[in-house]
């Protein structure tokens, strides 16, 4: 037997309520010495009572809820235009009608804030000069702003459904991310930089492409960079050149007299070898920048770190450096490089502790998504921080200015990074060299 609804229920109810009161009025009405007349109008209207109070008491019942479930249907197809009648304070189901209320306006209020905050968003998609697609799981286009109708050449309209390959972005959303590729798309050829990440819409996986125009930015680059080395070549040439024209100058001076001076020779002796001075230096620093130029990959292999760190450490004759031992890590990476990298560190920061007669600490410790080695110097410190990665900058007598810049070409090969810092509190400088988590492998027990 198939239940009754909730409406048929109360309506029951009400009807089985007003049963025993309606039945003793009747046998009260249909016992009395009424007139029969009277007797049957009053049956009928005892019965219309009953029927009006039974239906009025359901009405009471269902009718908010109908209200209620109207509400909520509204709610579920987004409509926030409804609003829920005779809510009061003063009464159980008005307070209910309230909070359906409130519930309405702040998710009325959420909405609005979503559709401006999506508008804003497809602006700027639309706006910025990047490539933007949005791929499904099954590598077709769900989204594209105007940067990739341009790069592509076509319409969104014409592209949306359509699989990656068609489009020539299969590549694009295989290898590594981010990275630089050169391709030649259909509107335009050049360098690009290809990034990926991924998402979830309506619960299902989607990957989004950005692909970004690195040509200009690289050429603006690479123009820089040749100022500044034409800059640092020029500012040393002419350092040496200059003394080097002059001298020579001088001595064909002297050759050029009819009768030399007695001291001829002292003046040709002290000219040639300020001659084969000045040659020297210039031969270092074009040694220096080959050096920077022809910096090889690193060859990755098993390294452990306590043994590179104590090596290094043993290294150093001219004052005894501490070690503070870390946990016992191995890593992949090129031991000769790693090497050439601490030595360079160890060098510069012992010469500045023999400076003030300090001490120089070496050690290494694991935080979190990386290893960090460091070497701490109780030297004077650094007056210009921000020139120590300069090519050729130096403040050392007979210094290079290649050994810092060298050593952060190999930390950035390696993946990792290399700073310093003035120590605080001081005296010295602070070395710290970070490789990624990703290079980690550890070392059995």
């Amino acid at each position: 037997m198939k239940p009754l609804g909730l409406e048929r229920r109360v309506r029951l109810y009400a009807w089985l309520a007003g049963l025993p009161g309606t039945v003793g009025i009747l046998v009260v009405v249909w016992t009395s010495d009424m007139q029969p007349g009277t007797r049957w109008a009053l049956t009928i209207f005892i019965g219309l009572f009953w029927m009006g109070f039974a239906l009025a008491t359901g009405g009471l019942v269902t009718f908010p809820l109908r209200t209620l479930s109207n509400v909520l249907a509204a709610i579920r197809e987004g409509d926030f235009s409804i609003r829920a009648r005779g809510a009061r304070r003063d009464d159980s189901l008005g307070e209910v009608f309230r909070e359906l209320n409130s519930l309405v306006d702040n998710l009325h209020e959420q909405r609005l804030g979503a559709m401006e905050a999506s508008a804003l968003l497809r602006t700027v998609v639309d706006e910025i000069d990047v490539a933007v697609f949005s791929f499904d799981a099954a590598a077709r286009l769900r989204l594209a702003n105007r940067a990739a109708e341009r790069l592509l050449g076509r319409l969104r309209e014409q592209m949306i459904g359509a699989a990656a390959a068609d489009l020539a972005l299969a590549e694009c959303l295989e290898g590594d991310s981010p990275r630089i590729i050169s391709k030649t798309f259909p509107e335009k050829a050049g360098r690009w930089e290809i990034r990926r990440s991924v998402f979830r819409q309506d619960g299902l996986p989607h990957r989004l492409l950005v692909i970004s125009d690195i040509s200009r930015a690289l050429r603006d680059e690479e123009r820089q960079t040749w100022r500044r080395l034409i800059r640092v070549m020029g500012h040393e040439l002419n350092n040496s050149l200059a003394p080097l024209k002059s001298v020579a100058e001088s001595l064909r001076d002297i050759l050029g007299r009819r009768q030399l001076p007695d001291d001829w020779r002292e003046d040709m002796t002290s000219g040639l070898a300020l001659i084969a001075s000045r040659t020297e230096a210039l031969s270092r620093f074009v040694d220096g920048y080959a050096r920077l130029a022809k910096l090889p990959s690193p060859r990755p292999a098993p390294l452990d770190v306590g043994s590179w760190i104590h090596r290094v450490a043993g290294l150093e004759q001219r004052l005894a450096v501490g070690v503070v031992d870390g946990p016992p890590l191995a890593i992949q990476a090129d031991a000769g490089q790693l090497e050439q990298l601490l030595i360079n560190l160890v060098r510069n920061a012992v010469d500045a502790s023999l400076e003030t007669g300090g001490g120089v600490q070496l050690g290494w410790s694991r935080n979190g998504e990386s290893l960090e080695v460091f070497v701490r110097d109780e030297g004077p410190g650094l007056s210009n921080p921000g020139n120590v990665f300069i090519p050729f900058f130096t403040t050392k007598p007979g210094g290079s200015g290649i050994g810092l810049v060298l050593s952060r070409e190999i930390a950035e090969a390696h993946g990792g990074t290399l700073s310093l810092e003035n120590r605080s509190p001081g005296p010295g400088v602070e070395a710290r060299l970070h490789l990624p988590l990703w290079h980690f492998i550890h070392r059995p027990s």
